[in-house]
C-alpha cells in the first residue's frame, strides 16, 4: 500500500462531510483569532456561523497576496509565537515577502502530504530521497525532507547546486527519486551527458522525479524523462499555502490530486469570480482546513488550472487539477495580447532543432511592445550556416504569429548560452517601464 492510501481512497461524500467539519471550524478560529479576518468578514457581511455547506464559502471575501504583505510579518498568524516552530517565507519582488508558519501539527501535515507524492512515485522503505531543492526559507527543500521522513525512506539532503557534486552522488549512492524543479532536473541531464555520461544507465537506481515549482511543458517533461530514463512526476504548493504537496501527480500523470482533506480548491473565472464548470479553465483558490498556524481562507493564487472531471484510474477519490496552464501574473500581455510561456513552449515542442532552454525579454520600443525570444539550438545543428539559422528563425517567428497573433523576435543562439538556475528557470525578463 501507498502511503495513507486509506484517506486517498476515501468515499468522496465521506471526504466532504470532513471538509465542511474542518473549514467551519477554521473559519470560526479565523474570525476569533485574527483581526485581519474579522474585519474582512465584517465588511463583507460574511458570518462564518452560517456556513451550512461547502459551497456557502463563496459568500466569504477572498485573501489576497498583498494582504499578506500588508500583515507582514505576523498578524495573519492565529496562533501565539511559542507554539509556532517553523517559518517559511515566499520571494517576493516587491521585497516584502509573505511569511507562513507551522505549528508541530502543520510540519505533520506537511510532511504527510509530500509523503503521499512521494508513494505516488513508487517510493517506500528502501528508496533514496535525493533532494535538490533549495533548503532554507524557500519550501521546497524541507517539504520534500519532512516528506522522506513521513514516507520512511532514506533521504539525501543535498540542497541546490555544485551540479558535478549532485551527479557523483546519484551515481554512487543509490538515489531513487529525486526532488528538484524540473529546470534543475533538466540541467543535472546535460551536464552529465557533456561529462560523457548516459544518466540512463549511469544513475542505476534513479526511478522517479518529483518535480514541481515552476511550469513545464509535456515535450520537456517527455524529453527530461528520455534523458534520465525516469518517470517524472509534478508537484504544486505555493508558501502562502503550505508548500509543496497541496497537489501531486499519481502513475496516471493525468492531474495533481489535491490534497482535499487538508485543502479545499475552487476554481473562479478570474474576471467574475463566479465558479466555472469542471473541465474549464479558472484560477485556482484555495483555502486551508487545518492548518493552526497561518490559516487562510479563499486565497486567489493567480495560477491557471481546471478540475479534471471524474475519477482518476488509479482509484484515489481526491479530485485532480490539471498540470498549471501558466499564472495570472506570469501572464505577458503584449501588445494586447494575452500570452503564457506554456503556449510559447508548446509551439517551440514541434521543432527538433531547438532545445528547451529559452528566454523572453521585453522591451518597449516607440511606445509599442516588442518581444524577442533567445532560443538554444541543440547541439550538432550547424550555428555557422546563415541560411539555415534563418531559415530556422523565421519558420519559429511565422509559427507563434499563427498561434499567438503577435510578432515575436526569434535569436537563435548555440548551446548553453542562456544562464541555467539550480531553482526555478528565469523565462520572462520584462524590460518594459
Amino acid at each position: 500500500m501507498a502511503y495513507q492510501d486509506e484517506i486517498t481512497h476515501m468515499d468522496h461524500g465521506e471526504l466532504e462531510a470532513l471538509q465542511l467539519y474542518r473549514l467551519k471550524r477554521t473559519l470560526r478560529e479565523c474570525y476569533e483569532r485574527i483581526p485581519f479576518y474579522k474585519k474582512s468578514f465584517d465588511d463583507a457581511g460574511f458570518d462564518p456561523s452560517s456556513v451550512r455547506t461547502l459551497d456557502d464559502i463563496r459568500r466569504a471575501p477572498f485573501t489576497l497576496k498583498q494582504d499578506m504583505r500588508d500583515a507582514y510579518p505576523y498578524d495573519l498568524f492565529a496562533t501565539p509565537l511559542d507554539q509556532v516552530k517553523e517559518i517559511h517565507m515566499s520571494s517576493g519582488t516587491t521585497g516584502i515577502a509573505t511569511v507562513s508558519g507551522y505549528t508541530d501539527h502543520d510540519l505533520k501535515i506537511w510532511g504527510d502530504c509530500f509523503a503521499r507524492g512521494i508513494g505516488y512515485a513508487g517510493g517506500n522503505e528502501g528508496d533514496v530521497v535525493h533532494i535538490c531543492y533549495g533548503y532554507g526559507l524557500f519550501t521546497g527543500g524541507l517539504g520534500a525532507h519532512y516528506g522522506g521522513l513521513a514516507s520512511g525512506t532514506t533521504i539525501i539532503p543535498m540542497s541546490a547546486g555544485n551540479t558535478k557534486r549532485q551527479i557523483n552522488i546519484l551515481r554512487t549512492m543509490g538515489s531513487s527519486i529525486i526532488c528538484c524543479t524540473p529546470s534543475y532536473a533538466m540541467h543535472i541531464a546535460d551536464t552529465a551527458i557533456e561529462m560523457g555520461l548516459d544518466p540512463k544507465k549511469d544513475f542505476p537506481n534513479l526511478k522517479a522525479g518529483i518535480n514541481g515549482a515552476e511550469a513545464f511543458s509535456d515535450q520537456f517533461r517527455e524529453n527530461l524523462e528520455s534523458k534520465l530514463g525516469i518517470k517524472v512526476y509534478d508537484i504544486y504548493g505555493l508558501t502562502e499555502v503550505m508548500g509543496p504537496g497541496v497537489a501531486i501527480e499519481c502513475a496516471e500523470q493525468n492531474g495533481l490530486h489535491i490534497a482535499e482533506d487538508h485543502f479545499y480548491a475552487e476554481i473562479l473565472d478570474p474576471k467574475t469570480h463566479e465558479p466555472v464548470p469542471d473541465g474549464e479553465w479558472g484560477e485556482l483558490v484555495l483555502t486551508t482546513l487545518d492548518k493552526e498556524a497561518s490559516p487562510v481562507i479563499r486565497y486567489r493564487t493567480r495560477d491557471i488550472t481546471r478540475i479534471i472531471p471524474g475519477q482518476c484510474a488509479c482509484g484515489r477519490t481526491h479530485r485532480r487539477i490539471d498540470r498549471l496552464h501558466g499564472r495570472t501574473d506570469d501572464m505577458m500581455i503584449i501588445r494586447g495580447v494575452n500570452v503564457f510561456p506554456s503556449q510559447i513552449e508548446d509551439i517551440c515542442a514541434g521543432f527538433d532543432e531547438i532545445a528547451d532552454w529559452y528566454q523572453i525579454e521585453l522591451t518597449r520600443e516607440r511606445g509599442l511592445d516588442v518581444a524577442t525570444m533567445k532560443v538554444e539550438i541543440n547541439p550538432g545543428f550547424p550555428i555557422d550556416e546563415v541560411r539555415r539559422i534563418e531559415d530556422l528563425q523565421h519558420r519559429l517567428k511565422r509559427a507563434l504569429k499563427a498561434e499567438l497573433n503577435i510578432n515575436i523576435n526569434i535569436k537563435i543562439v548555440e548551446p548553453h548560452t542562456i544562464e541555467r538556475s539550480t531553482g526555478k528557470a528565469v523565462r520572462i525578463v520584462d524590460l518594459r517601464e
